[in-house]
């Protein structure tokens, strides 16, 4: 069947078209996607704004017609943190539904990190053992882990790239102050709970998911997305605190020349490396390979499990 997914993150909404059936890897028919930067649209309240809403339900109105044009037979729409966050979720969706008709549901970080970790089991398979899985979001970091299908571990913390950007990175290039204060920060909000995935013994295996991810790996010498999806990806440790001092006296212009990294989220970057660098220090993981897929797929995999039972 031809799937529709809708995706709201904090950065981007992102229409995913896949050719998906049980036993077969989902396969991506057409992509579409909008810079809707809902989390900056939050006014003082943490309310969505009039230009935000108007934004989101512009960008549902257009994705589903396009959907219709691709013949996808079922949209799956959710939301992530800056959805979730937003004192008045509810009454967006609810218009949002009023306008196109489309359900978007909200999902919990914890399911954000479960349905993570479930596309990257089923991309990594059982050879992976005990596998764990971390994702920077643009609102949010995802942590996973476990040796099934379903992890035993499954956290999200307020330490995505953009929501640490509006919180501590106002200048650019950044202050060397403020960056200080905030690897301290980042290390002791990551090292608060990680025992709950270190008590289960290290990971046979550490990939990483999201474009902040695929951005680093790149900037440190991953081939580029124009090789394809089955070449091996990683982020090495020690390249990136090689080079993580270099993005910290980077202006927004300069990250953007960097490979692997767009102008849009160029003022992230340094968000992430950070995010990433503390991960990997904390966890000490020599490397993170880069999966190709990540939650659309995972929302996709859960359904056509839900479709095979059903049927």
């Amino acid at each position: 069947m031809r799937l529709g997914v809708l995706d709201i993150g904090s950065n981007t909404g992102h229409l995913l078209v896949v050719d998906a059936h049980g036993g077969a890897a989902p396969l991506p028919a057409f992509s579409y996607k909008e810079p809707l930067r809902l989390a900056e649209h939050l006014d003082e309240d943490g309310a969505v704004s009039t230009k935000g809403v108007e934004a989101l339900t512009g960008f549902v109105s257009q994705a589903l017609l396009v959907a219709e044009d691709k013949g996808c037979e079922e949209i799956l729409g959710f939301a992530t943190s800056a959805v979730r966050d937003a004192v008045n979720s509810a009454e967006v969706l609810e218009h949002v539904r009023e306008q196109t008709g489309v359900e978007i549901g909200v999902l919990s970080g914890e399911d954000e990190a479960r349905l993570t970790f479930l596309a990257v089991r089923r991309w990594f398979g059982w050879s992976a053992g005990r596998l764990a899985v971390f994702d920077i979001g643009g609102g949010s970091l995802e942590i996973a882990a476990g040796a099934d299908e379903a992890p035993d571990v499954a956290q999200s913390l307020p330490l995505g790239a953009g929501r640490v950007t509006r919180e501590w990175l106002h200048d650019s290039p950044a202050d060397q102050d403020v960056v200080r204060k905030l690897r301290k920060q980042i290390r002791a909000d990551i090292a608060r709970d990680a025992g709950a995935l270190l008590r289960g013994g290290a990971p046979d295996h550490a990939a990483a998911t999201s474009k902040t991810f695929r951005s680093l790996a790149r900037v440190c010498g991953a081939a580029p997305s124009g090789e394809g999806p089955l070449v091996r990806r990683v982020l090495p440790a020690d390249v990136l605190a090689k080079k993580l001092p270099e993005l910290a006296t980077m202006t927004h212009d300069e990250l953007a020349q960097l490979p692997g990294v767009s102008s849009n989220r160029a003022h992230q970057l340094l968000a992430g490396a950070l995010v990433a660098d503390a991960v990997m220090d904390i966890y000490e993981l020599a490397e993170l390979e880069i999966c190709p897929w990540a939650l659309r797929e995972g929302v996709i995999l859960e359904r056509l499990d839900q479709i095979s039972v059903l049927g």
